[in-house]
């Protein structure tokens, strides 16, 4: 069998241009490259949303909150290097909400992932504080109080959730930001030259 195979190879290749022979098959058709412009750029630009960035950037606060407190609440114990994840979180849904690409976006998604640390610290501390009073995690946050506040920060927030909150923040900012191709980024540059030219 392998004999025949080998014949039908040699006995191709004598037949056909040696070129030909050797040419892997085709999977695709061919790219036809298309000149960037301007208006590439300026379509770029009105992709932009940063009230979509919020909104997305918040939903995924309050939806990494409840989650981070049921997972406490189960096992009894804080993970509090769950915060670098909701940076992650923040900022990817920023970037896929938003399509920014300019400073807003990485600034935003930074300071939705620190009031989202802060948040969900809070959320913790109150469910274990509701489990501890034998009521709901709601109705605890419901009582907070001016007086609570700092309770709160002597006794529940500690450096290291300070130090983890910001890191989120860090990593949410460079999540944040929409990855360009080199065709993107030209047309976006033309579009600039243009606009300041203009």
């Amino acid at each position: 069998m392998a004999i025949a195979m080998l014949t039908g190879v040699l006995l191709r290749m004598m037949s056909k241009d040696k070129t030909e022979v050797l040419r892997l098959p085709r999977k695709h058709a061919p790219k036809v490259r298309r000149e960037v412009t301007a208006e590439d750029g300026r379509q770029l630009v009105e992709e932009q949303s940063l009230a979509r960035a919020i909104i997305a950037g918040l939903v995924a606060v309050v939806v990494f909150a409840v989650l981070w407190s049921m997972l406490s609440a189960l096992v009894s114990r804080v993970f509090p290097w769950l915060t670098l994840l909701l940076g992650i979180l923040v900022g990817l849904v920023v970037r896929r909400a938003g399509h920014g690409i300019d400073w807003r976006f990485p600034v935003t998604a930074a300071v939705i992932a620190l009031a989202g640390a802060l948040a969900g610290n809070v959320v913790v501390a109150a469910t274990f504080t509701a489990a501890d009073f034998g009521t709901g995690t709601l109705r605890v946050l419901g009582a907070v109080t001016a007086m609570t506040w700092p309770v709160f920060f002597t006794e529940v927030m500690t450096p290291a959730d300070i130090i983890y909150g910001l890191f989120a923040g860090a990593i949410a900012a460079f999540y944040a930001q929409r990855r360009l191709t080199r065709a993107e980024y030209l047309a976006l540059r033309r579009f600039e030259e243009g606009h300041d030219g203009a």
